[in-house]
């Protein structure tokens, strides 16, 4: 089982801690992962190709600006990236469907929700370095997330 506390006292010096508030939304409480990213503000184009890639057990990180007046993900995208094998979203801005995300093997976790979806625009940035919570997350790095909060590191350390 993932720790965050126990990874943040075995590593002190190799992890770095995501300061914000993020709720819990998924079925799947800790997860872990290589990171990929989407940069895109009330537009989740990208969002949804990324889910519809296979996942290899990586987590999608979503820098959506901390906005909560439209959804980043919904239940659609979440299954199918449940299907394609992703691990966990982290969305900096809000999800939508989250009764129904609350029952999936994915792990989910976001500022908050809302019912209103995005107005696709194909806006939107892949895998470049994103920053909020005091962190700036890389693709390819490691994070791990458990209802004690969000690490990120740039190796694994599971």
């Amino acid at each position: 089982m993932i720790s965050t506390c126990d990874l943040c006292d075995a590593h002190p010096d190799a992890v770095r801690v995501l300061d914000l508030p993020l709720r819990d939304f998924g079925g799947r409480r800790a997860f872990a992962g290589r990171i990929s990213t989407v940069r895109a503000l009330e537009d989740n184009s990208r969002v949804k190709e990324a889910v519809a890639e296979p996942g290899e057990g990586r987590v999608l990180v979503i820098d959506g600006g901390g906005s909560t007046r439209r959804s980043m993900l919904g239940d659609l995208l979440a299954a199918q990236a449940v299907a394609n094998g992703w691990a966990g979203v982290i969305v900096h801005g809000a999800i939508r469907d989250s009764a129904v995300i609350a029952g999936m093997d994915l792990g989910v976790k976001a500022l908050g929700t809302v019912p209103l979806k995005t107005d696709r625009q194909n806006q939107g940035l892949r895998d470049v370095p994103v920053t909020f919570g005091g962190v700036t997350l890389l693709a390819g790095e490691w994070l791990a997330a458990d209802a004690d909060g969000v690490i990120v590191a740039a190796q694994p350390l599971l």
